[in-house]
């Protein structure tokens, strides 16, 4: 049976708009997007999820933890699963908050730290080769109760999709600009509702079906 291994953070989790910080929370099987995008490929495949909440594409958070730092994460869950037929990296979020001030081209370039370790001959050839989704992630919006987190991050994460379009490209990989099928919530800014879940992984498993 294929597997699909979805990498990201709390968006990938499934986390839903927050309201009161705190309090956890997350939707269940058949909202979450990575177990549509599964549904829309069909009963045959598997899926293999790998969301953190919090996660970055490459720092580690002074707040969170070492953990959140993608690099360690991919390895490990690479490591743990497979063999891996499709791999989606939604990442980036995070990395807009304000404490890493990062530049739209150093988020991109944790970016490309990930994809080439995906890409290496070590985990291609550990996975048998898989095929990769880059997913840009769709602006964040400062408003709700984690809005001061992500001060200046509006700004940064709507100038991240053509970046990621242009490094997809350069690897010869597959692009889906999440901004162009949904929106944040203005709950928070930062995730998405119901409705917006299941947009999104139509449009995965559309893209991941154009892949194969």
């Amino acid at each position: 049976m294929p597997v699909l291994f979805t990498f990201g953070d709390s968006n990938t989790h499934g986390t839903p708009p927050i309201v009161d910080r705190g309090v956890y929370a997350r939707f269940g099987r058949g909202v979450r997007w990575p177990t549509v995008a599964q549904a829309a490929l069909g009963p045959d495949w598997e899926l293999a999820e790998e969301g953190l909440p919090g996660r970055t594409a490459a720092f580690t958070d002074p707040v969170m933890g070492d953990i959140m730092d993608g690099r360690e994460g991919l390895k490990m869950a690479l490591q743990s699963h497979g063999p891996v037929d499709v791999m989606t990296l939604m990442l980036g979020t995070n990395d807009v908050k304000t404490r890493f001030a990062a530049t739209p081209e150093i988020v991109v370039a944790g970016i490309a730290g990930l994809l080439d370790l995906a890409m290496s001959m070590e985990m291609q050839a550990r996975h048998g080769g898989f095929k990769i989704l880059l997913i840009c992630p769709p602006p964040v919006v400062e408003v709700g109760p984690i809005k001061t987190e992500f001060w200046g991050g509006a700004a940064r994460s709507q100038a991240l999709p053509p970046l990621y379009a242009a490094l997809a490209q350069s690897r010869g990989i597959g692009f889906l600009d999440a901004g162009k099928v949904i929106s944040v919530s203005m709950v928070d800014g930062v995730h998405y509702d119901e409705a917006a879940h299941n947009r999104l992984g139509l449009a995965v498993g559309q893209a991941i079906k154009a892949l194969l």
